[in-house]
């Protein structure tokens, strides 16, 4: 049982590790606190889903935007520097956040703007933090590292919208952005405790990289390296093919609505099986993250996600759009469970392709390819989202998720068909 469970070695080997995945896991419930009570606010302030969506584009055009800039700054300067003073940014946007609440200026477009500006801080921040974890610790404990990193999201992302909800309900928007202003202080004393995290010079392995080069050309320089690392290109390539091709959150609201019954409860349901699957993946990570075939469990866990993603769909497709006045149970019991694979397929996914790039990309490289990776992370489920909701018009939200995950598969294993070195990549011998 001890093999099966988490590997929690990188927090006994390295305390600047620890210290940080611990103000971390805290600080991600306070923001998805203030995720879900933002959405909710504009909605009360709108009475307009398509209001609440527009935020989501706040959101992500300045995440794409910086992402790939803000790579290239943790490639230059001092790693530590960056993630606390893009971190101070993030606790001073959060701060106005609840600002406005207590002063009750109810306006959108501050919203708007604030969020904007908070996720062009992430695109900085994300990168940086990725980018220092693989000087903490020794690159056979990363596989370890990202499994702890994927838990602790996985369960802020299954606790901090019930936590915002019942704050929001109960006491207010005020108090539930003040809450993670108090939960954010962890990740900034984590940041600020940490050593000075210098780039490496490229060639020599050791040193400082120049500053002051930083812009385009190192932007595009990066994008040129990735072009002719395989390995480390294949890993976004098939998360792009995973998220854009079978992302299912959007078929969600209709799925409780006009299949399973329900409405908003069985909506969250599926949400929560979906975060649920996230959790227990990592939780019993323990054999998973000593593999050493590491492109073979990429490949074998967006199999099994494509395939839960049809599942779901064929669940749909059995049910039929009858708008039932009450939950049909087996439905929503089949779905959650197809939902809770598919959840636990990503996230065993998303460690992998974490720790080849972190293991395989050089010192002086790795910010720039986090920057792309925060941006493929940030845009495949977003496009995902307009592929399968376009998808869902046409022939229905059941066929719509049956014809993606399926397609998702097919393409997948051209791509390995295509890229056999990913197929075969060692983790003992890392290659990008």
């Amino acid at each position: 049982m001890r093999q099966l469970l988490a590997d929690t070695t990188p927090l006994k080997v390295s305390p600047d590790y620890r210290r940080l995945w611990v103000g971390l896991s805290i600080s991600n419930i306070g923001t998805q606190v203030t995720i879900v009570a933002v959405g909710l606010q504009i909605y009360a302030l709108t009475d307009s889903t398509l209001a609440v969506g527009v935020l989501g584009l706040f959101s992500l055009v300045p995440l794409v935007a910086l992402g790939l800039y803000g790579g290239a700054l943790v490639d230059h300067y001092d790693r530590r520097k960056v993630s606390l003073l893009s971190s101070l940014v993030l606790w001073v946007v959060v701060a106005a956040i609840a600002a406005q609440a207590w002063l009750r200026l109810e306006s959108v477009h501050l919203l708007y703007g604030l969020v904007a500006v908070q996720s062009a801080a992430f695109a900085i921040n994300n990168p940086a933090r990725s980018a220092i974890i693989p000087r903490l610790l020794p690159k056979e404990l990363m596989p370890a590292a990202n499994a702890l990193a994927t838990l602790s999201m996985n369960v802020a992302l299954t606790g901090g919208p019930l936590i915002g909800a019942v704050l929001v309900a109960r006491l207010g928007y005020a108090w539930a952005y003040t809450l993670d202003m108090v939960l954010f202080l962890a990740a900034l004393w984590a940041v600020f405790r940490l050593p000075p995290v210098l780039p490496e010079r490229a060639g020599d392995g050791a040193g400082r990289t120049r500053v002051g080069t930083v812009g385009l050309r190192s932007v595009l320089d990066g994008l040129r390296y990735l072009a002719t690392q395989p390995n480390v290109r294949t890993t976004f390539l098939v998360d792009i093919c995973a998220m854009v091709l079978a992302f299912p959150r959007v078929l969600w609201p209709a799925a409780g609505v006009i299949y399973l019954g329900g409405g908003e409860a069985t909506t969250g349901v599926l949400a929560a099986a979906f975060a649920v699957g996230g959790v227990l993946a990592s939780v019993f990570s323990g054999g998973l993250t000593r593999m050493r075939r590491q492109g073979q469990v990429i490949v074998w866990a967006i199999t099994a996600w494509g395939f839960s993603i049809a599942a779901f769909g064929l669940v749909l497709v059995l049910v039929g759009r009858g708008s039932p006045d009450g939950a049909v149970v087996w439905a929503v019991v089949a779905a959650g469970v197809a939902l809770a694979f598919a959840g636990g397929s990503d996230s065993i996914s998303a460690v992998f392709r974490q720790s080849i790039l972190q293991t395989a990309t050089p010192d002086h490289m790795r910010g720039r390819l986090q920057g792309v990776f925060i941006v493929v992370v940030a845009g495949g489920p977003r496009l995902g989202e307009m592929v399968l909701g376009a998808e869902a018009t046409w022939f229905g939200e059941g066929w719509a998720a049956v014809v993606g995950g399926l397609t998702c598969v097919v393409l997948l294993w051209v791509i390995v068909r295509l890229t056999p070195r990913f197929w075969h990549y060692d983790a003992r011998h890392p290659e990008p």
